[in-house]
């Protein structure tokens, strides 16, 4: 019988976030107005800085109603409502699906990301930046943090002014995050977990839901709830051969059924590391210890 229970037990089911907050003097953040089960309420847009033409982190995907938001949030944020550049966390369309829509409404700016090629398209030009890249602006410095596992082009920033993290979609302010099969990798996401357990931080500042006030908690939480599911994944199949719905009906019996394609996702995901660590094999789409 595999392992039952989970290490993080918040969820994004009912979450709801305001459409405008500031929460520091240097961050304010606009909904994406995106939700759906996997964004939970939708994504978090940041508007950073102290400036008259602040940073906007992430864009989400491009819903109309969002330019209307944003302009608002702007003009509370500061005294003239524009911006002096986008900077994005990752590729996915609900971070960088709005590019376009921004400029459109606030004018020609510079988009910097980390490339991933064949996926950048609907950011247009991207400035590429890389791993401990700064961006700065008046009031706020920005250092990216190359985090790839969850995506091959993750960054998140810490903004050095108040030592919190803005990490995307690799820690999030309730639930736990997706690793797709195909393009994530859990290995490389368990070591980006670690490596940001090293950050001296105060407070992340997450892509979907609520601002996370224990950061070292919430990502040793995130790191034994990974943990505790490969353990439970490698106890499933000590009943014999099973393909990854199957291991999904009983590791994942906390989680509504609507959300297990997602679920089968993370568990192949697990199993992909499981077999590069030689400890399980695949034949035909099941998958069996070694």
């Amino acid at each position: 019988m595999a392992e039952r229970g989970r290490v993080v037990t918040d969820s994004m089911i009912g979450l709801k976030m305001p459409d405008y907050s500031r929460i520091s003097p240097r961050v304010a953040t606009v909904l994406g107005q995106n939700p759906n089960p996997f964004t939970g309420p939708g994504t978090n847009t940041y508007i950073v800085g102290t400036s008259k033409r602040p940073i906007l982190l992430d864009t989400g995907q491009g819903v109309a109603i969002y330019a209307d938001l944003l302009e608002k949030g702007l003009k509370e944020f500061s005294d003239t409502g524009e911006l002096e550049q986008i900077v994005l966390t990752h590729a996915h369309i609900d971070h960088l699906g709005g590019v376009r829509q921004v400029v459109e409404r606030f004018g020609e700016m510079p988009v910097s990301k980390m490339p991933w090629e064949g996926h950048d398209a609907p950011a247009g030009d991207v400035s590429p930046i890389y791993d401990d890249a700064v961006i700065e602006t008046e009031g706020a410095t920005l250092r990216a943090v190359f985090t790839p596992g969850h995506a091959p082009d993750h960054l998140c920033y810490v903004l050095e002014e108040e030592r919190a993290l803005f990490t995307g979609d690799v820690v999030l302010g309730a639930g736990t995050t997706v690793i797709p099969d195909d393009t994530g990798d859990l290995g490389q996401y368990m070591d980006s977990l670690k490596h940001l357990l090293e950050l001296d931080l105060e407070t992340i500042y997450p892509a979907h839901g609520p601002v996370i006030r224990n950061p070292k908690e919430k990502i040793r939480e995130y790191i034994a709830h990974r943990e505790l599911r490969e353990r439970q994944i490698l106890a499933a199949l000590g009943d014999g051969p099973l393909d990854a719905m199957a291991i999904v009906k009983k590791i994942y019996v906390d989680v509504p059924e609507y959300l297990h394609p997602a679920a089968a996702n993370s568990v192949r995901s697990h199993l992909r590391k499981l077999d590069r660590e030689n400890r399980v094999m695949e034949h035909e789409k099941r998958w069996s210890l070694k």
